[in-house]
């Protein structure tokens, strides 16, 4: 009874929250009409939403440690904020462009690497410098193949929206750093 009482609380927050934020465009679309969203945005939202809350849930469910608590949460809203951006508006021109595929690189090996490192704060921390890295590596590609002259993109805002990204990502690494240092002190 216990463990399905854990588990109905683990879906229960995310699911009050994703809620919650669904209210502000659904609001939004009663009073503007520069909001508008349809059912399947909704659904999809939710998913990514609910789907983020439940892997921060599952994820540091056993964890006292505050700093990798904070780290997990960190990444997570990262990879969804890189996710979100590139689809609604897209980071390189528009969110048709194909250019933009090359971003679910960074997703992948962060979730590849979450589950090759089991979770472990210094596996993540590696896992994500990698993902800052392989955004870099996208960013001197477009740069390099002439994305910049895409409508939509210019050297500016490509270096300034990837670079913000890679900051996000090397902070999560170094959350996880702390973290497993403040885990390696727990154990002497």
């Amino acid at each position: 009874m216990n463990t399905e009482q854990n588990l109905s609380k683990a879906f229960t927050y995310p699911a009050v929250v994703t809620g919650l934020l669904l209210l502000i465009p659904l609001i939004a679309m009663q009073f503007t009409e520069d909001v508008v969203w349809t059912l399947t945005d909704f659904i999809f939202a939710g998913v990514m939403i609910f789907g983020t809350g439940i892997t921060y849930t599952l994820v540091t469910r056993k964890s006292k440690n505050a700093a990798y608590r904070a780290a997990i949460g960190f990444a997570l809203f990262t990879g969804l904020f890189l996710i979100w951006s590139n689809l609604v508006v897209g980071l390189i021109g528009s969110e048709n462009n194909e250019f933009n595929l090359l971003y679910f690189l960074v997703i992948g090996i962060g979730v590849m690497g979450a589950f090759i490192a089991r979770f472990k704060a210094i596996g993540l921390m590696f896992t994500l410098f990698a993902m800052a890295a392989t955004q870099a590596m996208i960013t001197i590609a477009a740069l390099l193949t002439g994305m910049a002259a895409v409508p939509g993109s210019s050297v500016y805002e490509i270096l300034a929206v990837n670079g913000f990204f890679i900051t996000l990502f090397v902070v999560a690494a170094m959350l996880f750093r702390y973290a497993a240092e403040e885990q390696d002190q727990e154990k002497e």
